[in-house]
């Protein structure tokens, strides 16, 4: 688990499966990902094996305070957000 920042940072620097262009995802594309026909997991396992059904970072910082963003929580389709000083889960993009 990484704080807000440095979950930025990570996928920043993150060098996998030959490419080196990961990202953060915003909130819209983090959600993306959700199975809207299943609960605990809210998420296809088949497609994202051993993913932890906890709280995931997004990029999108929230619109009532910069110092919080929002974050999806795996196990249901529960979004909100909290400070980016939490420790949560990060699931990087490119």
């Amino acid at each position: 688990t990484r704080t807000w920042e440095e979950a930025l940072t990570y996928c920043e620097g993150l060098a996998l499966a030959g490419y080196s262009d990961w990202r953060l995802p915003n909130m819209k594309e983090l959600a993306s990902i959700l199975d809207y026909t299943t609960y605990y997991p809210a998420i296809d396992t088949t497609y994202f094996p051993n993913t932890n059904l906890s709280y995931y970072w997004s990029a999108t910082t929230y619109a009532g305070g910069t110092s919080s963003a929002w974050f999806l929580y795996l196990n249901t389709d529960y979004a909100f957000y909290h400070a980016k000083s939490s420790n949560d889960y990060v699931r990087c993009v490119r």
